[in-house]
């Protein structure tokens, strides 16, 4: 891999990390509108888009129905990440949500683990125990933090993004594109909220559907920057970076809103963030090895 390609990687998936960033401050600043209502504008975006580059690329969005199953565990569990993840940034830090939904990445080595019976080799196994120990520091379990329901729909959060991006790994392993994958998804999960919708819709101020959809805009330009970023260099290589996020989310924080995240926050961040580093090794050396 080129030393030019490996930059251009970098900065895109810091770029998407800025984006996805942005998108949970876009979604607090839309103000008191329920989860559903929120996910609905931000995934409507995201399949305006998913089908214009379908239509430009004159790709049929078919899927073979032996891979339903798991287009459909997608869809499902990538929407309820998504309305999880909502519910945390409008009720915890934009950091603290911001961290709890990057447990994705852990969930996902333990379901590839249950679902596609992939081995969990020891160092993986560490580097999940301790993302969930910095977990716990940032949930502040106790009967006495009121923010506990929040950080643990937060951490359901990370939980169904998780399963998502194995489906999708499956998907992708047989064929399924991209876009074909993204449609669908945003497609189900505008539709899976329709219902509560019709009967419980929040009228919105032209002030917050245009926030909705900046949302939906930055989720858009998150998606792009960081399917660039893959084209560029491999995930092992350049992933640990997209937990920039995490200093976008304080930042955007604390000059937005006044948020400081406490110490405890800042501890399960690091220990969170050094799980990541450690997964990131780990699959630098299997490359390696693979390759020697």
């Amino acid at each position: 891999m080129k030393q030019e390609n490996y930059i251009k990687g970098m900065i895109m998936i810091i770029l998407s990390a800025f984006f996805f960033a942005c998108m949970n401050v876009s979604v607090r600043l839309a103000g008191d509108l329920p989860s559903v209502e929120k996910s609905f504008f931000r995934n409507l975006v995201a399949a305006v888009f998913a089908a214009i580059i379908l239509c430009k690329n004159r790709t049929a969005p078919k899927v073979d129905k032996k891979y339903w199953g798991p287009l459909i565990l997608r869809c499902a569990c990538g929407t309820l990440g998504i309305l999880c993840n909502f519910y945390a940034i409008d009720h915890l830090l934009v950091a603290d949500a911001s961290i709890l939904n990057k447990l994705s990445p852990f969930f996902a080595i333990i379901f590839s683990f249950l679902l596609l019976k992939e081995k969990i080799k020891p160092a993986q196994a560490a580097c999940v125990a301790l993302a969930f120990i910095g977990c716990l520091f940032v949930v502040k379990p106790g009967f006495h933090n009121a923010a506990l329901m929040p950080a643990l729909i937060g951490v359901c959060g990370g939980l169904g993004a998780g399963i998502a991006y194995t489906m999708v790994r499956v998907l992708g392993t047989h064929g399924v594109k991209g876009p074909v994958i993204v449609f669908y998804f945003s497609f189900f999960s505008c539709l899976s909220v329709v219902p509560w919708m019709v009967f419980h819709f929040t009228p919105m101020s032209m002030k917050q559907l245009v926030t909705l959809l900046m949302a939906g805009l930055f989720a858009a330009g998150g998606q792009f920057t960081i399917t660039a970023a893959y084209t560029y260099a491999p995930a092992g290589k350049i992933s640990i970076f997209d937990y920039s996020q995490i200093i976008f989310a304080t930042l955007l924080g604390f000059f937005l809103f006044g948020e400081i995240p406490d110490k405890y926050s800042f501890a399960g961040y690091a220990l969170i963030i050094l799980a990541s580093l450690g997964t990131f090794i780990y699959n630098m050396k299997m490359a390696q090895g693979k390759q020697a």
